[in-house]
């Protein structure tokens, strides 16, 4: 009988391990191409709806990078804030729990505080310029700095100038501001310039602004007009103004965690995929800005044409803003980006 048991036993045993010899062979062909017998897995959030160019974007680097990588890195995306707020993000991308987001800056200089200098109110004349000043020195060294808070900053892709929409009254001069209850993003700067323009600024979450405007919270609120169109604010807002007070970047961002455990070559991959991504994105950004303000007006918004003159004098009313803030961001980024733009503009 004890032979007996002993050899059943043995034969059991043998059992076991053929068939753990077996499952470790069928998922050897899943892994990376480093033997680890793992993909990467990137996970990647916006807050913007799917409809928008930066989502679309979005699908460009993921096609890239799954080509490229041949599967051994795949990208999942979430739009809409499905992962959370963009600050709820960046912090993840920190923890490690998230992969990539890709903010406006107002939010990342919360991180890096030199990253305001984007936010200083009628910096960029126009698109041209502020694309030769962010493939310039010292934007690409700003991305250098997300190191320090464990954040790779890989590219910069485009939101666009911001313009305001409200529920109260067209605005067309410094006067119309008075009062207004204006939603912001939570930026000191974008504050102060906005309570210098007369308006009452109040910082929200992206996620919470149209059930702020629905319910008359806040009066107005200021997003480039795609952004404007496609969360369907022309539902809550009657008027917009080309007020175009900041020309707000965005920044294509990666968990330095994830990014260290690449190859060379991923990472090569990455970066390269989140250029080539963002300029297909601000390519579309551009095209979908121009086609959505003529369809804000057909669905009833009433469009108003800032003045020259009338800019100027925005322009004026925010310098003691500007004057203060420039020693907070470092007056080194603030005259090397000002210098940019005059050799930009030539």
């Amino acid at each position: 009988m004890r032979k007996l048991f002993v050899l059943v036993s043995a034969i059991l045993l043998i059992g076991i391990l053929a068939a753990c010899s077996g499952n470790d062979s069928a998922s050897g062909n899943s892994g990376d191409g480093e033997g680890s017998g793992e993909s990467k897995v990137i996970k990647a959030g916006i807050g913007l709806n799917q409809d928008h160019p930066q989502y679309k974007g979005l699908l460009k680097f993921k096609e890239i990078v799954e080509e490229k990588t041949d599967g051994a890195i795949t990208v999942d995306t979430y739009h809409s804030g499905q992962l959370g707020d963009d600050r709820s993000m960046m912090e993840a991308l920190q923890l490690g729990t998230q992969e990539v987001v890709i903010p406006s800056t107002a939010p990342v200089a919360n991180f890096v505080k030199e990253f305001s200098v984007f936010d200083i109110p009628f910096l960029f004349p126009n698109e041209e310029v502020a694309d030769k000043v962010l493939a310039g020195e010292t934007a690409q060294g700003l991305l250098d700095k997300l190191e320090e808070q464990n954040l790779v900053g890989l590219s910069y892709w485009e939101n666009g100038f911001r313009d305001l929409t409200n529920s109260k009254r067209a605005v067309a001069s410094m006067e119309d501001f008075e009062g207004l209850k204006i939603r912001t993003m939570e930026n000191d700067l974008h504050l102060d310039a906005f309570k210098e323009l007369g308006a009452n600024p109040t910082p929200m979450a992206f996620t919470e602004l149209f059930t702020a405007l629905q319910q008359g919270t806040v009066d107005g609120q200021e997003n480039p007009y795609a952004t404007i169109y496609l969360q369907k604010f022309y539902e809550v807002q009657d008027h917009v103004s080309n007020t175009h007070h900041i020309y707000s970047p965005f920044v294509f961002m990666m968990s330095k965690s994830f990014y260290d455990g690449l190859t060379e070559e991923q990472q090569t991959i990455v970066r390269e995929a989140a250029v080539e991504a963002g300029e297909h994105e601000r390519k579309l950004n551009r095209e979908a800005n121009e086609k959505y303000l003529k369809e804000l007006q057909e669905e009833g918004m009433t469009y108003t044409e800032i003045t020259p003159e009338a800019r100027q004098e925005m322009v004026e009313a925010v310098q003691p803003v500007i004057d203060e803030y420039k020693s907070k961001i470092g007056e080194e980024t603030v005259d090397a980006i000002y210098q940019e733009i005059e050799d930009a503009k030539e």
